[in-house]
């Protein structure tokens, strides 16, 4: 058994047979779990109800119907309906419940439009809110011309700027906009360049109700109160998702950190050292980290509970898998599909949708909960004990899929939708939603409809159901690249200049942090 000692360890990824006994300053790793033992960390159970066996069909109706009630924080205090906590909102669904929202707006005359805020700098970063608090991540480059290329191209460049940069998060009231704080995260030249569609603010961050959590890739991961204080900050080292054929080709990183009870949890898919981690929420120190031979990938992971087990989804190209998110110890892999990952897994009751599409191959499928060891299939198509089904040219490349009223919908980059029947993988209908340069931000549903940005910002409504309608087109007057969030009669959309919330917000009492613009990085 090889160990490195303190003195031997730097930022970035460092494997060992075992878990370390010193907090390491970058990633440390165990060697991927391939069958037999593995030793438990202690940690308190997570209660949850046994459900009979039902059905994928009805478990995918009773997981609509759980999302109508009351949800959970990962601690397991109820989260209110106006929270949106991570990328995706609530069990990174999509969806919200409760509320109406327009299906058409105007930004210029400012109808339907409660507020609408600027922010400095460039960030792909979905917008997260807690109470009456909305928060949003930027990068500001000491370039004043600093853009993204959007639109459907094969350029694999990087952006070569390397001027300062200051890494920012900021706090607004939901019900006003008005920016209450303004923090400075780190300050720096980027450790690894972007590409030419991507910014230095991609992830999403991720908040209990009390912490804030953001990942800036090799900038490290940060953690604040709610009032902009910091707990802790971490180095996780150099994290390159560049093309895996093109190691030159740095393309910045993506991944969105989750949370599971008082955990961290991180997916770091990269040129060099891939690997699943897992951090203490309440001191940032390292709880386990598990080596991935895994190419870089964009996607955020996602926390699958059903019955009395939990689980942790990673899609990938050479390792799709499911993972303990107590131990890191993996329960089930599969191989193939797309090549660059980018969609999120997404829970539909006892299934997983799994959805990749660059390259070749662009299988969209449905994993069994049950599904363990090795289930990569012979074929693309088909079912298999573990696989539920399977379509081979179905596949999503950058948009993650959404399960809503018992039905998938999945938009391909140019604007191509399709709805499907969650378990059987029947599609119902495929058309275009709208022309455009392309679609990158996730959808979201709400109040029956579903809402589609392009990347030239506009949202496209179309009413949810097995036939389909298009509603309306809004223009943001700006680029978006963002997936939007829905909070209490709001749907946030973060374009390239503004985050614009559109509805009437429920009503909450008002945030009484002053406004500040924290110039500092504190220690």
């Amino acid at each position: 058994m090889t160990r490195v000692g303190p003195r031997d360890m730097k930022a970035g990824c460092i494997i060992t047979n075992d878990p370390p006994d010193w907090p390491p300053q970058g990633i440390a790793l165990h060697q991927p779990y391939r069958g037999g033992t593995m030793d438990l960390l202690t940690s308190q159970p997570l209660s949850t109800q046994l459900i009979p066996t039902m059905t994928s069909r009805h478990l995918i109706l009773l997981s609509v119907i759980l999302f109508t009630g009351a949800t959970t924080s990962p601690a397991g205090d109820p989260v209110p309906e106006t929270d949106w906590r991570q990328f995706r909102g609530p069990a990174a669904s999509g969806v919200g419940r409760g509320y109406q929202l327009p299906e058409s707006w105007n930004i210029e005359t400012g109808d339907e439009v409660a507020w609408q805020t600027r922010i400095p700098g460039l960030g792909h970063s979905a917008v997260i809110v807690t109470g009456n608090r909305v928060f949003v991540t930027t990068a500001v480059s000491g370039i004043k011309e600093a853009g993204v290329k959007v639109g459907i191209y094969g350029n694999i460049a990087s952006v070569d700027d390397k001027t300062a940069h200051s890494w920012r998060l900021l706090c607004l009231d939901r019900g006003t906009g008005e920016v209450l704080w303004n923090q400075c995260l780190h300050r720096g030249v980027p450790r690894i360049k972007r590409h030419t569609k991507a910014t230095h603010a991609n992830a999403t961050p991720v908040t209990d109700g009390r912490r804030i959590v953001v990942s800036l890739g090799s900038e490290g991961l940060h953690c604040f109160d709610l009032d902009g204080k910091r707990l802790w900050k971490r180095d996780l080292g150099l994290l390159d998702s560049g093309y895996y054929q093109v190691p030159a080709a740095q393309w910045g990183f993506g991944s969105s950190p989750i949370l599971f009870e008082n955990t961290v949890i991180i997916q770091c898919d990269v040129q060099k050292g891939s690997c699943l981690a897992a951090f203490s929420l309440e001191t940032g120190q390292q709880l386990w980290g598990i080596g991935r031979d895994e190419v870089p990938t964009w996607s955020t992971p996602t926390l699958w509970r059903h019955g009395n087990r939990s689980q942790v989804v990673l899609a990938g190209y050479r390792h799709s898998g499911g993972y303990d998110p107590r131990t890191g110890q993996e329960l089930w892999k599969l191989t193939g599909g797309g090549d660059i990952p980018v969609c999120t897994p997404i829970a539909a009751g006892d299934l997983m949708i799994l959805s990749s599409a660059h390259g070749p191959s662009r299988p969209l499928r449905a994993i069994r909960f049950d599904a363990t060891g090795d289930i990569t299939p012979k074929s693309t198509s088909g079912s298999t004990k573990h696989i539920a089904w399977s379509l081979p040219s179905d596949g999503i490349y950058m948009q993650t899929p959404i399960l809503y009223d018992g039905l998938l919908y999945a938009c391909r980059m140019n604007g191509v939708l399709g709805c499907y029947d969650p378990a059987t993988g029947k599609r119902f209908y495929r058309e275009r939603v709208g022309g455009g340069v392309g679609f990158t931000a996730s959808p979201v549903a709400a109040d029956g409809k579903l809402f589609f940005a392009s990347e030239d910002g506009r949202v496209h409504v179309v009413a949810a159901g097995r036939t389909y309608k298009h509603l309306a087109t809004n223009p943001l007057g700006e680029q978006c690249m963002a997936t939007p969030s829905l909070s209490g009669g709001l749907l946030l959309i973060r374009g390239q200049d503004h985050v614009f919330a559109i509805g009437t917000p429920c009503s909450l009492p008002r945030s009484t942090t002053a406004a500040s613009d924290t110039t500092s990085v504190q220690p």
